[in-house]
């Protein structure tokens, strides 16, 4: 996987500047592409997609019954699962999450139950014999699940996406030029955040509010600014996207933004090529057909910190 170039850049010369802004990050912006696809191909990223493939797709009703009783759930999986699938063990006096699990039998062709309440039902179907009916959903059940919070065992491969470098000067900018791009920033600590395992959120208000935006504290201040910055792209690009289906282009753009601005201020963020690998639903060339709101986004979020770190 090819690594950023950490050293930081700058564009002295104000009657190019902007010209050399724009050829340097689409150049960037190439470079991003082709980290995805090393990304994709890994044998890190084949694992953790074997992995994530083992857990199921809880449906919408299920996930609510999940975050209702465990709000920082982020993986969760049966009892024997956990043993069998992940070699990982339930912590003892740890409470089970309860969801409604599909129950599959053979069912009457007509009626749809199973053959019990086939057989207590009204229903006459007597065209093929019940050994002889397919299978299908005749209803759910209660069935506890545990988090990997209440479990031990075998570490879950982990993709590497976090940012690093020297950057205890630009959080501080970062922070102070919120205003600036018409946002409210907030970093909140470990034991105060509330929005389980992402690092940060952008929250839309009323058209009189600015976007709130919050961010989980951390040591690795490279990954703090950039995981700022990817908030801020969120809040300046997709105010009035509200539709399911964009996520994952969203999630591309405020993602590729980070990388630029973070590699601008000379900060390793090749760890966004896994984070875009994570995300399926797009091809990495989608991010050169968002080229322009990329480049102008990231260009405006640098002149912002720029000016707030010739100011100090």
């Amino acid at each position: 996987m090819t690594t950023s170039d950490c050293s930081q850049v700058s564009f002295n010369d104000s009657d190019t500047r902007r010209e050399e802004m724009q050829s340097t990050m689409e150049a960037w912006v190439d470079d991003l592409v082709d980290e995805v696809d090393d990304a994709v191909s890994s044998d890190e990223f084949q694992e953790w997609l074997d992995v994530q493939s083992r857990f199921h797709d809880y449906s919408y009703r299920n996930t609510l019954l999940i975050t209702r009783q465990c709000p920082n759930a982020t993986r969760v999986a049966g009892y024997r699962t956990w043993q069998n699938e992940f070699d990982r063990h339930v912590k003892e006096g740890e409470s089970a999450i309860w969801i409604w699990a599909p129950i599959i039998a053979k069912q009457c062709p007509e009626c749809e139950n199973s053959q019990s309440y086939h057989d207590r039902s009204d229903c006459e179907y007597d065209e093929t014999p019940p050994e002889e009916w397919s299978k299908g959903l005749v209803g759910f059940r209660p069935a506890p699940v545990f988090d990997i919070s209440q479990t031990d065992g075998e570490p879950l491969p982990e993709l590497e996406t976090e940012a690093t470098g020297e950057a205890d000067e630009l959080v501080p900018a970062l922070l102070e030029g919120a205003s600036m791009l018409d946002v409210e920033v907030k970093v909140v600590s470990p034991a105060e955040w509330l929005h389980g395992d992402a690092s940060g959120v952008c929250q839309y208000r009323s058209p009189a509010q600015r976007p709130l935006i919050e961010v989980r504290g951390r040591e690795n201040n490279a990954d703090l600014a950039v995981t700022t910055v990817h908030e801020y792209a969120h809040a300046l690009l997709h105010g009035d996207v509200d539709d399911e289906t964009e996520r994952s282009k969203r999630e591309l753009e405020a993602e590729a933004v980070g990388y630029i601005v973070g590699r601008y201020f000379g900060l390793d963020t090749s760890g966004s090529a896994f984070y875009l690998a994570a995300w399926q639903g797009e091809e990495s060339e989608t991010i050169l057909d968002r080229l322009e709101r990329i480049s102008s986004t990231a260009g405006e979020i640098i002149d912002v910190i720029d000016e707030m770190l010739t100011d100090e």
